[in-house]
């Protein structure tokens, strides 16, 4: 019985049973080993909670220049998921809404521009909360930037087979993907409705050895945001062009309808369209005292 006891646990036991933990746990990454981790928000259901088919607005947006700017994160939905488990930190979405604010400088009808801390907008705050933050902040127009991040890891079997004391740190036998895709809509927060958008991408992929996924995952998808606001901005600076345009072009009042504060002076960069609307409106206003 003695002899029994050691035989069972002899070299070559060992190695029969080694080989089939192996095994095990190859079949275990090739059949179970994909993983997916989705991060997201959303403009629609931070502004309209609950509603299927939201109608937009049929008021048409008075714009008084010069605009002040807000530009805030919409919160995530899942409060308690997206603390837990945060796609990207306050200090990364300061930065974010920082490089996103410079495109609004520089233009004479912007009159300021006020990043939003995170803390003033809450899950499915709806319009109600941007009134507030208007009424906080003395914001006119706001950029809201929503994000959807999702990363697959696919272990395949040579992040086990050479799991040992040293080759879980020398072999890559994992493969990172990660999208991240991202929107900044800009509201008319009196007359609710949407200015524009403008949307970014980017696709990040990377391997990475098992003992560092985590680690490489935060890092691509740090990555994927800075990538995917590149995008977006480049998408805004067409998006502002293509509104300055539009309002330029349209008939009278279709878009938007132009008037200026109390001492302000300027023809704004949207050009000569706002000066001729801007006169018009102080003309029928004139008129109208008159008679």
């Amino acid at each position: 019985m003695a002899f029994s006891r050691v035989s069972a646990w002899s070299p070559p036991v060992l190695c029969v049973l080694g080989v089939a933990l192996l095994i095990g746990g190859g079949c275990s990454g090739m059949w179970g080993g994909k993983r997916k981790t989705e991060r997201s928000s959303s403009v629609v259901n931070y502004l309209y909670p609950g509603e299927a088919n939201p109608l937009p607005p049929t008021e048409v947006p008075v714009l008084r220049l010069p605009l002040r700017v807000g530009i805030a994160f919409v919160p995530s939905g899942n409060t308690r998921a997206y603390y837990q488990d945060a796609a990207i930190t306050e200090v990364q979405k300061t930065a974010l809404m920082e490089r996103v604010a410079v495109e609004f400088k520089g233009r004479d009808y912007i009159q300021s521009i006020e990043v939003v801390p995170t803390s003033y907008l809450r899950p499915a705050g709806g319009f109600t909360n941007l009134d507030q933050v208007r009424g906080l902040l003395g914001v006119d127009v706001i950029a809201l930037v929503a994000y959807d991040q999702v990363q697959f890891t696919n272990e395949n079997i040579l992040s086990l087979a050479y799991w040992t004391i040293v080759g879980a740190y020398i072999f890559h036998g994992n493969k990172n993907d990660t999208d991240t895709l991202m929107e900044a809509a800009v509201y008319d927060i009196a007359s609710r409705h949407l200015l524009f958008r403008a949307p970014g991408a980017s696709h990040v992929e990377a391997g990475a050895a098992a003992a560092y996924m985590e680690q490489r995952k935060r890092a691509d998808g740090a990555k994927g945001f800075e990538l995917a606001t590149d995008d977006m901005i480049k998408n805004l600076k067409t998006q502002l062009e293509a509104f300055r345009e539009r309002v330029k072009t349209a008939p009278a009042g279709t878009v938007a309808r132009i008037e200026r504060k109390p001492g302000y002076t300027g023809g704004g960069s949207f050009g000569g369209g706002f000066i001729v609307a801007g006169l018009l409106l102080w003309g029928v206003r004139w008129w109208r005292r008159r008679s």
